[in-house]
């Protein structure tokens, strides 16, 4: 999946879209036990939706203030015993902050994470840590879910241009470390490309 020249990169408006599947997908089951642990991952559903909450404004920090060499020096806390119904509040205030940060951008702005990475790789960055996780809350809670095939095209053609063919979605989660691709074993270490070419 090569970028293809000219073609627009993810924006706030698929950060927005991202979120909204998945308070969609999560919303039903916010009295489910979200201490369980999120599909294979070691966090629980809880400090998972905590941590996606934590990378989109971590994002939106980078964006805002556009450090060339580091991360801002700040976390994210999310109150520990949050109820679902509140972690799922605080993911929509966090991307609503990474959404606005990126619609003020200019293209030509560059932040630091691994390199000078332009507005459309952390709208990638973003919806990608909203995909996977949700992905992994979902598979902890039960709930059939897939991500979205046309938000995971604009993740892949970002951050993984070298990625195999094949159904984005099954394309990321492979890309990600989170399952087979046919005949592909699972990958146990990968790295997405953010930074500006």
């Amino acid at each position: 999946m090569e970028q293809t020249t000219g073609q627009p990169g993810p924006t706030g408006r698929d950060v927005d879209l991202a979120v909204a599947e998945s308070v969609r997908a999560l919303a039903p089951r916010v009295d489910a036990d979200w201490q369980v642990p999120a599909g294979t991952l070691e966090w629980s559903c809880a400090t998972t939706a905590a941590h996606i909450s934590h990378d989109l404004v971590a994002y939106a920090g980078q964006l805002t203030a556009r450090p060339a060499d580091s991360y801002l020096p700040f976390d994210l806390r999310v109150h520990p015993g949050t109820a679902p119904g509140e972690l799922l509040a605080v993911l929509r205030a966090c991307g609503g902050m990474l959404s606005s940060a990126l619609d003020a951008a200019d293209p030509a702005d560059r932040a630091w994470h691994w390199g000078p990475t332009d507005p459309t790789g952390f709208a990638a960055m973003g919806v990608a840590e909203i995909l996977l996780h949700t992905h992994d809350i979902a598979q902890g809670l039960r709930i059939d879910w897939r991500p979205p095939a046309d938000l995971c095209a604009k993740v892949l053609t970002r951050l993984f241009p070298a990625a195999p063919p094949g159904d984005p979605a099954e394309v990321l989660l492979w890309s990600t470390g989170r399952g087979r691709l046919g005949d592909r074993e699972p990958l146990t270490s990968w790295v997405w490309k953010a930074a500006a070419r």
